[in-house]
């Protein structure tokens, strides 16, 4: 679609919460919160009773939707991201998993505006841009946390991810 000036444009909603390498450590964003405070050996904050559902995105599929979409004609809204939900209770003992960290899981009130479901409706963006998500959770947060090659990571006093030395 052209707008007046003939500037071709695309609507695109992503459907966060993304995630992948790299991930600021006070972005806010459940994966990278439990991340860092599995790292850093905390306890994991879940609010509620942690049943409340969400879908999360490994950040190569999202990039990979996008480019799909920026490629097409397409000049409606599409949705890019995963239909996969995964309770808090699930996404955070699969946080745990990945680095074998023995954090406790703590619950807080859950916030009045909190939905109990996010999870995407993608049938758009197979049927138009033949997309969809490859990277399952655990293999994102594998990805993630664990880079070939590296020494294991940890988070330093400032919050910032870093990596370890090998010990001789």
């Amino acid at each position: 679609m052209c707008t007046p000036l003939h500037v071709p444009w695309q609507i695109l909603s992503t459907f966060a919460p993304f995630y992948g390498p790299r991930l600021q450590a006070n972005d806010g964003r459940v994966i990278s919160s439990f991340m860092m405070q599995a790292l850093r050996g905390e306890p994991l904050t879940i609010y509620g009773d942690g049943l409340q559902t969400r879908s999360f995105c490994y950040v190569s599929d999202l990039i990979a939707g996008i480019l799909r979409l920026a490629e097409s004609n397409e000049s409606t809204p599409v949705n890019i991201g995963n239909p996969t939900e995964f309770t808090m209770l699930e996404c955070a003992n699969e946080i745990l998993s990945v680095p074998g960290s023995r954090s406790a899981i703590v619950h807080q009130p859950l916030p009045k505006d909190d939905p109990t479901r996010r999870r995407p409706d993608i049938a758009k963006a197979r049927a138009l841009l033949g997309w969809e998500p490859t990277v399952a959770l655990r293999e994102g947060l594998q990805k993630s946390l664990t880079l070939p090659g590296l020494p294991r990571r940890k988070i330093s006093r400032r919050g910032d991810l870093v990596f370890c030395c090998k010990q001789r």
